[in-house]
């Protein structure tokens, strides 16, 4: 069985993005992808979610490409075609079961691998989406908790994050309203990070949700409390891109 938070994430966080996408409109620019309108991140995110549930039930890679996405004409109509894909996606997750080889570009080579990064990729799209009202919904702890042991456990994987390298230099980040602590070495090699409490040359503080939303670029770390050398987390803002 895959994990039914994650599941449940998937599809209560796409009712919401969803749910945003239809109140502002598809038109209406999206302030932290300042590229796309809301119906390019509403295309991206059901995207996403097709080209997932492709390549749980081959098991194999599968082209973005060759997949019918079974897209609307009128953009009015991309909320309700991202919340059937992603009844989709889950219904494929399931039936496939999570322990189940499955090809992915991380080092977890099962279908839970999939079940994960979608869940976490549709909380931050879902942020993305709310943020147009400016008022958006924080991140549930556990879940942001999870996300960011997810995003830290790409960056090997991530063709850009993998190049990042420094000089060992030290962020230690602190979950504030639950347990989550990590440790970022920017080393000659790349970045180290480990799940500890240590002393950094800086230290970041903040809600899980504000450091989850931090680490995938969307939040200034100015929002957060930072003790010690704030050179270090700007330079780390900087560079550090999902």
């Amino acid at each position: 069985m895959i994990d039914t938070a994650l599941l449940e994430t998937i599809t209560t966080e796409t009712a919401s993005l969803a749910a945003a996408a239809r109140l502002a409109g598809p038109s209406v620019q999206v302030p932290s992808c300042p590229e796309w309108n809301m119906a390019k991140l509403v295309k991206h995110t059901g995207t996403t979610h097709a080209w997932a549930a492709a390549v749980v039930t081959a098991g194999t890679p599968v082209s973005p490409g060759s997949i019918d996405l079974g897209l609307p004409d009128d953009p009015i109509g991309f909320p309700d075609w991202l919340e059937n894909g992603a009844t989709q996606l889950v219904d494929r997750l399931v039936s496939a079961g999570v322990g189940e080889p499955c090809w992915s570009w991380g080092a977890d080579q099962h279908v839970r691998f999939w079940a994960r990064r979608m869940a976490h990729e549709t909380v931050v799209h879902r942020w993305d989406a709310q943020d147009v009202s400016g008022q958006p919904d924080a991140i549930e702890p556990l879940v942001a908790v999870d996300g960011i042991d997810e995003l830290f456990g790409l960056v090997a994987y991530h063709p850009t994050l993998s190049e990042f390298r420094g000089a060992g230099e030290t962020l230690h980040f602190h979950a504030t309203d639950c347990d989550g602590e990590w440790l970022v070495r920017c080393a000659d090699a790349g970045m180290e990070i480990t799940r500890e409490h240590a002393k950094g040359d800086v230290a970041v503080r903040g809600s899980a949700s504000d450091l989850m939303l931090f680490v995938a670029g969307r939040v200034d770390y100015r929002s957060l409390e930072v003790f010690g050398n704030a050179a270090i987390v700007d330079d780390f803002a900087a560079r550090f891109r999902y």
